[in-house]
């Protein structure tokens, strides 16, 4: 089973100004250095290094609207973030052929193994900077196409066959990241998110009455259930 979510304005607008200057003069680099060894053959774009200063910046950034975000909790329950990539497509390197991300990441400084249960990207400019650029999404035998405005966000399954279509004029920007999960199963996660959307409706609607005391408490029975945190 595949997931797919996307979640509105994760970053505010003075967010997205404060990136913008960070990027006038950023030192973009080969983008190729973040892939395993199939997506490498495939990969044909841009990012900044992870130590630069304007990296470090829109990083910090991310992480915390990410903190801030109750959508991103529910949808994803994190575990572990993978500290986010800034990348750029556009000119000679434009595009990003079909690939499925690496199962396991390293991330920090000893080299902490991270699953990737959730990747995610964050767009940094709007679809009318530039033509192509689109997130093509495998969903079961389905495929999503994905452009979204500047500070939205989609969230999909680390197993998904995924690609990011030729960029033929302007550039794209865009964060990318993955994420472990307490819940690595997507079928329980769906399930889980969908229950949390249900009582949050009914206490809009009734305020804490029998029912949603009773639902919150076979939520959290099944998160004790299913979560590894």
């Amino acid at each position: 089973m595949s997931c797919l979510y996307e979640i509105p304005d994760l970053l505010q607008a003075r967010e997205l100004r404060e990136i913008a200057r960070q990027l006038a003069d950023a030192p973009w680099q080969d983008g190729r250095a973040s892939a395993g060894g199939q997506a490498a053959q495939v990969k044909n774009n841009e990012q900044l290094p992870r130590d630069c200063e304007a990296a470090r910046a829109i990083r910090d950034c991310v992480l915390r609207a990410l903190d801030r975000s109750t959508a991103f909790f529910s949808m994803a329950l994190p575990r572990r973030v993978f500290p986010p990539h800034v990348n750029r497509y556009g000119g000679q390197r434009n595009h990003y052929g079909a690939h499925v991300d690496n199962a396991i990441r390293l991330s920090g400084e000893h080299g902490q193994a991270l699953r990737t249960d959730l990747s995610a990207t964050v767009f940094l400019n709007d679809p009318d900077d530039y033509d192509g650029g689109a997130l093509l999404i495998g969903t079961g035998l389905a495929q999503r196409s994905i452009k979204l405005p500047a500070g939205h966000m989609v969230l999909y399954s680390g197993n998904s066959v995924h690609q990011v279509t030729p960029v033929t004029r302007g550039h794209r920007l865009a964060v990318f990241f993955w994420i472990e999960s307490m819940v690595r199963d997507d079928a329980q996660r769906d399930l889980l998110h969908d229950l949390d959307m249900s009582i949050l409706s009914l206490r809009n609607r009734h305020g804490d009455d029998a029912t949603s005391v009773a639902l919150t408490g076979t939520y959290h029975n099944l998160l004790r259930m299913w979560a590894a945190p």
